[in-house]
């Protein structure tokens, strides 16, 4: 195959198997790695390389790969650190940090254990496994966790986990790499200490130096803004490859601080920083497994017969639970959380491309002759393909059977309080939708609360004010308020946490509607002249809201009977799916579904309603 050819064709598959992901709800890392895999078989990334450079295929194209996977699992690092945030601390600090010390310690020397059960591998290349294994993967928990919708204790908790835990597992095999393999177990305690001091010297020296010099930057406008995204990822990559020249592995933990650095400083919006990193790390990560799992040689992975399945198992039902219950011993977790985190331990990228790596050292350096050195990074993809599977299919249903979060997500966030706002508000939450409303006036808020409603006092700008709120089961946000400049910041500010389709703006009155700019809209609610002021006038005329069941006995045409002055506003289809009403989406009812419609003051007495 030509060389650029498959160049493009790798991005065009990535972004394919994601999209195949999202529209089917599976794990969108395990369609990557069976495409990767799938590929493979065709055609490998090494015997292109060799033939491109004209070297040999064992040697050229591993040391030709390995720095590009290392510098985009740099990026996939600091992009993670651009998601960590120090507020999160308060609530998921003690766990995580037991889970990426004692956690960590207990699930090493158990899967080094198991790994010389299983395999009979030497305790040295088992030892390396168990280290490697430590990782949990943020690529592969980051969109779990999106799925699932836990509680924010231990999303928080995961996420901080998934993303530490990978320089701490770097950083361990690195130490059992140097001590165990390179130098035959023969040192004393004080070198390895040494070795970790220096690699988490030179990691956080870097790290921390580089986010202030990048900051500083940023304050005082030294960098334009057009280069604001492009200047944060050259500067993580040269800390990145800098930092690992004075200590290896220890870049992953400069990149780390560094995004961490950068996202917590305040007096400057970063935002479109992290929207850049964001693309460029889902990219990186459908790339990486493609290419890294079409080098899974699968006549390796038959070597490893029986022993790799009963591996995965006992990594799933007895080392994670153990290591995650010893960690959270006394940390205030609740049993149901305890089992949760328990249950989602999936590896990914930072494993295999660490395993791949120290594979090729290991040939280097140790030679070809010890045992199951071959099968280090075909063992740890199983892991990979095994987990992910595993816990991607079971991840919801747990999460769901524990009461740790809600299946349906069809609650909604409203931005503004208006009397009529929440009345709407009420009818939604009698058709069993959870609301939350949010307005800066603390006298409509009160009322709202008075009403039985979820009512927050806070402005929707503020970052820490929208990580406050309660969000459990709430998947809608609708900006109402009467000021469109006020709704469309707030649709702004909202995107990255619906979803663009399920952010939604009501414009204040028809001449307002010309003036705005539709991409800074959300979707624009209702019929097209229902706005702000016409609902307004409507409820002052006599208008209420109703919500009403269609049956088969009772169909939309007697709804249309019923209530012949009508405005649908929403639809809910049996109890799992909120369809809210926008302009450019006609709305068909069926029976066995609710609606809310905004109703006139005149009935047919002969046919009430059957629902209200």
């Amino acid at each position: 195959m030509d060389f650029l050819l498959y160049l493009s064709l790798i991005p065009a598959l990535a972004v394919s198997a994601q999209w195949i992901a999202w529209r089917t709800r599976l794990p969108g890392i395990l369609l990557l790695l069976l495409i990767g895999v799938v590929l493979g078989q065709f055609i490998r990334p090494d015997d292109l390389l060799a033939e491109l450079l004209d070297g040999d295929r064992t040697t050229t194209g591993p040391r030709f790969l390995f720095p590009i996977v290392s510098l985009a699992v740099a990026v996939i690092m600091f992009e993670g650190g651009l998601s960590l945030k120090l507020s999160d601390l308060r609530e998921a600090g003690v766990p995580a940090f037991r889970l990426c010390t004692i956690g960590a310690l207990v699930t090493a020397v158990i899967t080094t254990v198991l790994a010389h059960l299983c395999f009979g591998f030497g305790w040295r290349l088992c030892a390396l496994l168990g280290a490697i294994l430590v990782v949990t993967g943020p690529t592969v928990i980051g969109p779990l966790l999106r799925q699932v919708q836990p509680s924010r204790r231990v999303a928080n908790t995961l996420k901080w986990e998934g993303i530490v835990i990978d320089p701490v597992g770097a950083v361990l095999a690195v130490l059992v790499f140097e001590i165990l393999l390179l130098r035959g177990g023969d040192v004393n305690l004080t070198d390895g200490f040494f070795l970790l001091a220096k690699t988490i010297a030179v990691g956080g020296l870097f790290g921390l130096g580089g986010g202030i010099l990048l900051v500083t930057g940023l304050r005082r406008y030294l960098i334009p803004d057009h280069l604001h995204g492009v200047a944060a990822l050259a500067v993580a990559l040269l800390l990145f490859a800098i930092s690992d020249h004075f200590a290896h592995e220890s870049g992953l933990i400069t990149v780390t601080i560094l995004g961490l650095w950068l996202t917590n400083q305040h007096g400057f919006d970063i935002e479109h920083i992290i929207e850049f990193q964001e693309h460029l790390r889902t990219l990186l990560i459908g790339c990486l497994f493609i290419v890294l799992g079409s080098r899974v040689d699968l006549e390796l992975l038959q070597q490893v017969g029986w022993a790799g399945p009963l591996f995965v198992a006992l990594l799933v039902l007895l080392v994670r639970p153990v290591s995650v219950f010893v960690a959270l011993i006394g940390s205030g977790m609740s049993f149901k959380e305890q089992t949760f985190i328990a249950a989602l331990a999936p590896r990914g990228i930072v494993a295999a491309a660490v395993s791949s790596i120290f594979a090729l050292r290991i040939e280097q350096t140790a030679g070809p002759g010890m045992v199951g050195a071959d099968q280090l990074a075909v063992i740890t993809f199983l892991v990979i393909i095994g987990t992910v599977t595993i816990y991607g299919l079971l991840a919801s249903p747990i999460a769901n059977w524990l009461g740790l979060s809600d299946p349906n997500r069809n609650g909604v966030l409203i931005t503004g309080a208006d009397p009529w706002v929440v009345q709407f508000g009420i009818e939604l939450k009698k058709a069993g939708c959870p609301v939350v409303l949010i307005d800066t006036n603390y006298r409509k808020i009160t009322q709202a609360k008075m009403q039985g409603l979820d009512a927050v006092c806070a402005n929707m700008m503020n970052e820490h004010a929208r990580e406050e709120l309660p969000l459990t089961g709430v998947g809608h946000m609708l900006a109402m308020t009467s000021n469109d400049e006020v709704n469309s910041l707030a649709v702004r500010e909202c995107r990255s946490m619906f979803g663009r389709a399920n952010t939604y703006q009501l414009t204040f009155n028809s001449e307002s509607r010309r003036g705005m700019t539709r991409n800074l809209m959300g979707r624009e609610l209702f019929e097209k002249e229902l706005t702000h002021s016409q609902i307004r006038r409507l409820i002052d005329d006599g208008y209420e809201f109703k919500s009403t069941a269609i049956s088969d006995t009772f169909g939309y045409e007697d709804f249309q009977r019923l209530y012949p002055d009508h405005h649908v506003l929403a639809v809910i289809e049996g109890k799992s799916f909120l369809n809210i009403i926008t302009v450019d989406e006609p709305f068909e009812l069926e029976a066995g579904e609710t609606v809310i419609a905004l109703v006139g003051p005149e009935a047919d007495p002969e046919h009430p309603p059957a629902h209200s």
